[in-house]
């Protein structure tokens, strides 16, 4: 069965909707990532699927059943997020930070355990954080503070890891390392992992499995080499691109074509165009 899926599935902002009649299911054990322009409703899809955000219609299931029926600490016992640029509490040490997604496992009458510790403590280890535990998560850089927030994720200890555009505004160094640690996650643990990127190229490298999205509709789905096409980029981005192997993953490699690049650049890029 399909972890993580959603049916007919309509999504609004007040009056204003986003999507109407949308359908997708969440592969188990892989990377999926979602793509699309700006504004076409990846981030509120993402937001649908977490439960952040209720249907105007239709169902999100999670392993089978209506999320919004479920109690929210057993949604948050099986469905990790990382929204979009999370905020920590001023000050806030990162060993504390990572504890509170333990949050969902306590009670009233037991706040922490032995359990809680051995989870923090993996999630640390996990994304290589361990050095960092005694830090202000606001001292850190920004790919560290997503790795710690990462980290926090994974102290829930939950098998189905949702992040929303965990990239923004890192430089590429920081954005390859935090998508490597995302593929290590994934291979180590076996996790589904579903995210929000822009970049196309990073996108293909990283995923199983690619959705790409215009104007609140998926327009289409599957193992990268079958989504990446010139034809679907220039539809889905409107963009005039052509497609190549990457000559290092072998995946996709989206290269726009201009007329100012073909001209400083001469034959060869005339040749590709």
């Amino acid at each position: 069965m399909t972890r993580l899926a959603a049916t007919d599935l309509t999504l609004a902002y007040d009056e204003r909707e986003i999507t109407s009649g949308l359908d997708i299911e969440i592969p188990n054990g892989e990377v999926t990532v979602i793509i699309g322009p700006n504004a076409c409703g990846k981030s509120t899809l993402l937001r649908a699927l977490s439960r952040l955000l209720k249907p105007k219609s239709g169902t999100v299931l999670l392993d089978g059943g209506d999320i919004h029926r479920l109690p929210t600490k057993e949604v948050a016992r099986r469905l990790g997020l990382l929204p979009q640029s999370p905020i920590a509490p001023e000050g806030i040490l990162v060993g504390d930070l990572v504890a509170r997604g333990r949050t969902p496992h306590q009670t009233l009458f037991q706040q922490w355990s032995k359990a809680d510790e051995a989870a923090v403590l993996a999630a640390l280890a996990s994304t290589g954080t361990e050095d960092l535990v005694d830090r202000a998560v606001d001292e850190l850089s920004g790919g560290q503070r997503q790795r710690v927030w990462i980290a926090m994720a994974l102290a829930q200890e939950t098998d189905l890891l949702l992040l929303d555009e965990p990239t923004t505004f890192l430089d590429i160094s920081h954005q390859i390392e935090v998508l490597e640690l995302v593929t290590q996650l994934n291979r180590e643990a076996g996790r589904t992992i579903v995210l929000v990127l822009h970049d196309l190229n990073l996108a293909c490298r990283y995923s199983h499995h690619l959705v790409a999205m215009r104007d609140g509709r998926i327009m289409a789905s599957g193992a990268p080499n079958e989504v990446i096409t010139a034809e679907q980029v220039h539809e889905v981005f409107g963009l005039d691109c052509v497609v190549i192997d990457d000559p290092i993953a072998g995946t996709p490699l989206v290269v726009p074509k201009g007329s100012t690049a073909s001209a400083r650049s001469g034959p060869a890029v005339a040749a590709l165009a």
